[in-house]
């Protein structure tokens, strides 16, 4: 036995008796298991229509992972995006790193929201998630499928993270502090510190917290130290501070107003990283490197964000509910040093990418007598972007194998644009009977893209339009169940900055970006009773055109159709005492037409198949609870024969409630599987031969970790 098993044995052994310490008096008593079927029918969302509507009315895949939820994946150390990817049938296992590039919805794009603010934008950085800390998060609502709801990204899926807010009258604080290691080395320990303070009266209350998380660094199933993702970064020796603050003040009865701000930083402060000893050879290489300290940059990873939003609710202007939206986004994402050729040397570079987005909704939701719904209105955006890439001093990086990185110039990195979007729609909704609820809606987006000259490329003006349809049915049989079927279109757009820029001969005048649509159906069904909570739904999507990666890393739009089907779902068994268990399961196919035939998908675009298992205990009168979980990726294999290994792991959680507080231990990856991550495997292909050996972007799972959290609200 290695000395972290035994180690991480000795933290078991410590907390199990805190965690067992009370006996069990009546481990029935919990919520009753009508409350779940209840529950089910009765949550409202607004990620299925814009507008509050209860589940049971949306003629779509829809899931809402509540804060709890949330809370049994971070007690084992997971970050956002790898707690969705287990908690949702249909968003792929997250990729571990900074991105969330590949982790697909249905196997296409998903659009991410806080608030009902995008975190999406035209230049695709893959950074969705890191955004905002969990620890500020209630709840998040999920809509699985292509949908135009709010706008282009959104083919795949709709992720709308909600806010805690204030809780009314009176103080009400809540802290939290973690700490996990895998017990490898003294810098292989992250830590985690939350606070937040809300209160007020019952017309005006708000809430102030902070966040702050510190990483160290990782290590693999063999224990051995994690090398860096040079190519889109990831969180080893990064810290990341949340603040984040809201008001709510009611304005009239029927009238109330909400302000929300957030400052996000999330930065790379270590000073350990890579080593390329062949540098300064007469023929340069990045063979043979390996992680030392001594690092130093100029630029180090880093996304920092500041959001504005304000939302105002009127509940009864000229009859009907109205909402309005405005808000203000404004982002830095900062990448790691990258080699690149220069003649006959290497020279180090990495860019800088600048991201506002300013915005306006109005929506109305008319009553038109008894049966039918009309939901309509207006968005407006602006979208601005620019990017600088730093190069380093040649003879500094070679004479330190990398680790010191120091300026030598700065450059434009991609033509600066701005794309101004203007949106109508309309949603209606028609109840034939108590039974049967039809649906359509339209809307009609035009965006103008305005884009500089860059370097010997002339810039230019060229706009577009997109028309997107939807039509659904829902029959609710009254025991229980419900189907489903609709249809539905998205969007997405390619990226202006690398798509414009790299050839005089892709003017902006006449290549004007288009719309490519993805199409939809889908046929679902769901079932809530008091033992089973489940929901189900096969889908087919295509699209006739396809964004492709060219060798250096600029896209290209071709004519190739890819169309992706499957079946996701979610099922949980509620027992008695408090026991239950279920699983999600996402079976997914990704294919392309090549010379009339359909073959597999591009193993760098493709999703995976995914499922998880759990059984879980919660005993609400002692304060108990315990979870173990089974998360699995499935194998990948193009027609190209490029693979994707898949992996299995297994996470435990055990929780223990005082009156002081709770106190939780959480183990991941219990087993200390040894795999490379689907990001790594994926970034071998993008940049493997063309920038370096592949051994450079064969970024590894964590081995085991323990988690020790300590949390309180009062």
């Amino acid at each position: 036995m290695n000395t972290r098993t035994t180690t991480g044995l000795v933290l078991l052994a410590a907390a199990a008796p805190a965690l067992a310490q009370t006996q069990v008096t009546d481990s029935s008593t919990s919520p009753s298991a009508d409350s779940h079927a209840s529950y089910a029918e009765d949550t409202v969302v607004v990620v299925g229509s814009r507008t509050p509507k209860a589940i049971s009315e949306i003629p779509g895949a829809v899931w809402v992972i509540e804060g709890e939820e949330l809370e049994d994946q971070i007690r084992t150390g997971a970050d956002l995006k790898t707690a969705l990817g287990r908690l949702v049938p249909g968003l792929d296992l997250a990729p571990q790193g900074r991105t969330n590039y590949g982790q697909n919805m249905r196997g296409r794009d998903v659009q991410v929201l806080i608030d009902g603010v995008s975190m999406n934008s035209s230049r695709g950085l893959s950074r969705q998630f890191d955004s905002i800390d969990p620890f500020n998060v209630e709840r998040v609502e999920v809509l699985s499928g292509a949908t135009s709801l709010y706008g282009g990204g959104a083919t795949g899926g709709l992720i709308n993270i909600i806010t805690k807010k204030g809780d009314g009258a009176g103080r009400h604080f809540s802290t939290e502090a973690g700490i996990t290691t895998g017990f490898n080395d003294s810098n292989d320990i992250d830590y985690r510190l939350a606070q937040s303070v809300s209160g007020g009266t019952e017309k005006v209350n708000g809430r102030l917290a902070v966040a702050y998380q510190d990483n160290g660094r990782q290590y693999d199933g063999n224990g051995d130290e994690i090398f860096p993702d040079i190519a889109q970064t990831d969180l080893q020796d990064n810290n990341s501070i949340d603040i984040m603050g809201s008001l709510n003040i009611t304005l009239a009865e029927d009238q109330d107003l909400t302000l929300g701000a957030q400052l996000y930083r999330s930065k790379f402060d270590g000073d350990r990283d890579v080593y390329f000893p062949n540098l300064d050879a007469p023929v340069p290489n990045l063979n043979d490197a390996e992680i030392r300290d001594g690092y130093s940059s100029d630029r180090s990873p880093a996304t920092e964000r500041t959001m504005v939003n304000l939302q105002y609710h009127h509940a009864n202007l000229l009859g009907q509910n109205f909402y309005l939206q405005a808000f203000h986004r404004e982002e830095e994402a900062s990448f790691h040093a990258f080699p690149y050729a220069a003649g006959d040397e290497l020279e180090f570079a990495t860019s800088k990418q600048n991201t506002d987005l300013s915005g306006i909704k109005a929506l109305f939701d008319a009553q038109l007598g008894d049966s039918v719904e009309l939901t309509y209105g207006v968005d407006y955006d602006r979208e601005s972007f620019d990017a600088n890439q730093m190069y380093f001093d040649i003879d500094t990086t070679n004479a330190s194998g990398g680790l010191e990185q120091k300026e030598s110039r700065t450059e434009p990195r991609y033509p600066s644009y701005d794309v101004d979007t203007l949106s109508a729609f309309a949603q209606s909704s028609w109840h034939v009977t108590d039974a049967l609820t039809l649906g359509a809606g339209v809307r009609q987006q035009h965006m103008d893209v305005d884009v500089d000259d860059f370097r010997d490329v002339p810039g230019g003006s060229n706009d577009y339009d997109a028309t997107l349809l939807n039509a659904s049915a829902l029959y609710d049989w009254g025991n229980g169940n419900q189907n489903w079927l609709q249809f539905s279109q998205g969007f997405e757009l390619p990226d202006p900055a690398k798509y414009y820029g790299k050839s005089p001969e892709v003017s902006v005048d006449a290549n004007p970006l288009d719309a490519i649509k993805t199409n939809q159906v889908e046929l679902g069904w769901r079932f809530n009773n008091a033992d089973w909570m489940t929901q189900a739904a096969l889908y087919y999507a295509w699209s006739d055109k396809a964004v492709t990666n060219d060798e250096d890393l600029s896209v290209s739009v071709i004519d190739e159709k890819k169309r992706n089907y499957g079946f996701e779902a979610s099922a949980t068994r509620y027992f008695d005492h408090g026991i239950e268990a279920g699983g999600t399961l996402h079976l997914v196919r990704s294919e392309q037409k090549e010379d009339g035939d359909w073959v597999k998908r591009d193993a760098r675009y493709a999703s995976l198949s995914s499922a998880t298992a759990f059984v879980g205990w919660k005993d609400y009168n002692s304060g108990r609870s315990a979870r173990l979980q089974a998360n699995h990726a499935h194998n990948l294999e193009d027609d190209e024969n490029r693979q994707i290994d898949g992996y299995t792991t297994f996470d435990l959680s055990m929780a223990q409630s005082f009156d002081v507080g709770t106190l939780s231990l959480g183990i991941a990856n219990l087993l200390d599987e040894q795999y490379t991550t689907v990001w790594g495997q994926r970034a071998a292909m993008f940049y493997s031969p063309y920038y370096g050996p592949e051994y450079l972007y064969d970024y590894k799972g964590r081995g085991r970790t323990y988690t020790l959290t300590w949390s309180m609200d009062f």
